[in-house]
Formats: C-alpha cells, sequence, structure tokens
C-alpha cells in the first residue's frame, strides 16, 4: 500500500511530493502560511544528498549568476528544516549554486517536510521531467527508480512522460562498458551513439565501434549503419555456432539470466569444463547479484 501511494504520488509530478503545511509546529513557525518564502543564509543550506544530476554547466551557472545579481533569486528554493537548525536543498540546486556565484549571503526558501526517500524522489523527478540530466545520469535515475521504488519501465515512461522504450534504451546504456559510459557522460558520444553500440553484442565490438565514433566524430546514422553492419556478421557467427550448441546450455543461459537479471554466457569445451560468465554494470548491480546468488544458494541449502 505504501509503495502504491509512493507510485501514485511520483505521477502528479513535484507538487504532490512536496507537502503545502508542517507537520509540527517548529517549521510552522518558519514557514507561516502555504508557501510563504522565508530569506535563510546560504551557507546553512547543503546539497541533497540524492541529487542524481553529477555534472553542471558552468557558463549555464555564470549566466544564472549574473542574472540573480542583476534581479535577485525569483524562484524560491525547497529545502527541509534539519535538527541542527541547518536545510538540506530539496529542489534548486543550479539556483543555490549560482547564488553562491554571485555573492548572495541570503536566499528566499520554503521549507518543507520530507522524509529521506522523499528528498531522492523528488530530485529524481525534478530532473528528468525537466529533462536536464546527460544519458549515464538519466539510466542510472531511471536504476533508482527501479530498485529504489519497484518501478516497472512502463510506470517509469508514464511518470516523465517518455516512451517505455526509450526507458529500456537508457537502462541498456548501463550495460555498456565503463570506458564507453565515460564517453556518454563527457558528450563524446550522444544518446543514440550509446543506443547503437549497446545493440551489439560482444563487448569488443561495441569498444571497437565506440572509439571508432569518437575518433571519426561519426553521427548517429553513421553509428547505426556501422552497427548493423557488425550485428549482421554477429548474426552469421552465432547462427553457425547455434547449430552445434547443446540446447541444454542454451536453455540453462537464458534461464540463469532471467533468475539474475542480468546478461549470462555459458562457454563450454568438447570435454564438457566449461566457464559461467555473469556482466554486471557497477558495484551496487554486483552486490545485487552476489546478494541474489546467496539467497538462491540459501534456498537450494534448506530444499
Amino acid at each position: 500500500m505504501k509503495a502504491e501511494r509512493k507510485r501514485r504520488a511520483l505521477g502528479k509530478g513535484l507538487g504532490s511530493l512536496i507537502p503545502e503545511t508542517p507537520p509540527d509546529g517548529a517549521l510552522a513557525d518558519l514557514a507561516t502560511g502555504a508557501g510563504t518564502p522565508l530569506e535563510v543564509p546560504v551557507d546553512r543550506i547543503q546539497p541533497n544528498p540524492h541529487q542524481p544530476r553529477r555534472h553542471f554547466d558552468e557558463q549555464e551557472i555564470a549566466s544564472l549568476a549574473a542574472s540573480i545579481r542583476a534581479s535577485g533569486v525569483l524562484q524560491p528554493l525547497i529545502v527541509r528544516r534539519e535538527p541542527d537548525g541547518g536545510y538540506t536543498l530539496v529542489a534548486g540546486e543550479r539556483r543555490l549554486r549560482a547564488a553562491r556565484e554571485a555573492g548572495l549571503e541570503r536566499v528566499p526558501v520554503i521549507v518543507r517536510a520530507l522524509a529521506d526517500e522523499k528528498l531522492l524522489e523528488v530530485a529524481l523527478v525534478e530532473n528528468l521531467q525537466r529533462d536536464d540530466l546527460g544519458p549515464i545520469e538519466t539510466a542510472r535515475a531511471f536504476r533508482v527508480l527501479v530498485r529504489e521504488f519497484g518501478l516497472t519501465q512502463a510506470e517509469i515512461a508514464e511518470r516523465v512522460g517518455k516512451p517505455r522504450s526509450t526507458v529500456a534504451n537508457f537502462l541498456r546504456l548501463l550495460d555498456l562498458p565503463p570506458e564507453i559510459q565515460a564517453m556518454l557522460e563527457g558528450g563524446e558520444l550522444e544518446m543514440g551513439h550509446g543506443r547503437a553500440i549497446a545493440g551489439l553484442e560482444r563487448e569488443e565490438d561495441q569498444l571497437r565501434l565506440a572509439r571508432q565514433a569518437r575518433a571519426m566524430r561519426w553521427t548517429v546514422r553513421q553509428v547505426e549503419e556501422q552497427a548493423r553492419r557488425i550485428a549482421a556478421g554477429e548474426g552469421t557467427r552465432r547462427r553457425t555456432q547455434d547449430d552445434a550448441r547443446d540446447p541444454n546450455v542454451a536453455a540453462a543461459e537464458e534461464q540463469l539470466a532471467r533468475a539474475l537479471g542480468a546478461r549470462v554466457q555459458i562457454r563450454q569445451t568438447r570435454s564438457g569444463r566449461g566457464t559461467i560468465e555473469i556482466r554486471f554494470a557497477d558495484d551496487d548491480d554486483l552486490d545485487r547479484i552476489y546478494r541474489r546468488l546467496l539467497a538462491a544458494g540459501g534456498r537450494e541449502a534448506r530444499g
């Protein structure tokens, strides 16, 4: 029931995630009326620890700082009051950074009462709805919605106003090698490049194509065409391999992939010996797979 309330709130945008009225008298003294701004010292506001956006355009911040010097902060920041008397930022990170750069000592804020999980939820929705994240940041934010809030790709798509296929394509970027993710994060490749490269099965093909695309400054269309050519060669090679492959091994590979929620490849020699390769996106993904394997092993031991 709690999860269902969470999902409904996410779909209504930021307003539904941020309560209008503080729950106790202490906060009521700070936020008289519905959304009345207060002036608080800039140095008492700490950033939202759950902010998914990791990179901010310095020129954009400088431009906003110039505007703030001329006209002030026109839209109040949303903050949460902390027990030590400080504040945690809920929404408005660019304005906070620009206000600091502009040399402001105090900024207008609206105080709201939010639990820790709501800080994460609001930060994700604010950035996703404004399309304010890079492709890897967006992918990571979608993954948090899946893991922390239990949303399906279809539910995420509905809440952020994007097609489900777009959500799936962003999530697939996290299966790419770290080198390619860094290219996407650094702006050397675009989302379209990453989508095309993610369609290739072999990591060496992905890396080769990504490096070529960066070096040759290929357009998305050029990368898509090259990916199709590589995939056609993969298909021919895979059909040849599949003809001689043990169907039981193929079935086991598919079942393991479904059970672990990860890409799995089983390599077996003619003698029967072999290896099982499990792909993971990062440390968190590795921990998730590790715990799932331990849980499965515990059930097997009890059985």
